[in-house]
């Protein structure tokens, strides 16, 4: 009997410090992952992505020309199934809430550790998002207060007419992602099995058209499901 092993991930670096960029490539390779191609600004990191199709990008928000958040917005719009992890020197920079509002899966420091590099790559690969639930839920609390959100009709289970498609009971759980609980967390505030709340949150981001939980966090704030500071002990969904 064979085991059967996963390919390795098709990677494109986008930065422009070829120190940086070659740092990572290194890193990425020693790990066997697949470093297919490298980019200095937002132009050549579509154009390659383009040419490429990888299965990751690691994308640096600040670059000269086209920064990476429009880069992202591109590439995303191009080739839905890439997966983008945004890289960035400030923890919790303000680009990296558009940035996920776009359809990044994540964001990584650059003094990150390789072993958390290569994981984070192999991660995002699954179809899975990078941050953990609370600190994407931190991430949108502290970025997404300030802008607009649609008034809550409170005569309808839905406040957005994205969320229609949903059923009571994914409302509920999209509201819950969204302040912060795990899988785990889900499963035992809502008296379920972990594998039905995985067929909720599976069945949500099919009806909606999200990657992965970032987005449905940010969802969940640009409907109005949430607000900043919101405690999932005093504002469960129905009470």
């Amino acid at each position: 009997m064979t085991t059967r092993t996963e390919p390795a991930p098709r990677v494109v670096i986008a930065d422009d410090q070829e120190l940086v960029r070659t740092g990572f490539r290194l890193i990425l390779t020693a790990r066997g992952i697949d470093v297919v191609g490298e980019a200095a600004d937002g132009l050549e990191a579509v154009a390659a992505v383009r040419r490429l199709r990888p299965d990751v990008v690691l994308m640096d928000i600040r670059m000269p020309g086209m920064d990476g958040l429009e880069a992202a917005r591109q590439v995303l719009a191009q080739s839905p199934d890439c997966r983008v992890i945004m890289l960035t020197t400030f923890d919790l920079d303000h680009y990296v809430y558009a940035a996920l509002a776009a359809g990044a899966s994540g964001f990584l420091l650059k003094d990150v550790t390789s072993a958390h590099l290569a994981a984070a790559v192999r991660l995002v690969n699954t179809g899975d998002a990078l941050l953990a639930p609370s600190i994407t839920r931190r991430l949108v609390e502290r970025f997404a207060s300030g802008a607009p959100k649609p008034a809550p009709d409170l005569n309808t289970p839905a406040t957005h007419r994205d969320l229609a498609p949903l059923t009571p009971r994914e409302y509920e759980v999209l509201t819950l992602m969204g302040r912060g609980l795990s899988n785990a967390e889900l499963a035992q505030f809502l008296t379920l099995s972990e594998a039905t709340v995985k067929t909720h949150v599976a069945r949500i981001f099919t009806k909606l058209s999200l990657r992965d939980r970032a987005q449905a966090v940010v969802i969940a704030y640009e409907t109005g499901l949430v607000t900043p500071g919101e405690d999932p002990e005093t504002a469960a969904p129905g009470t």
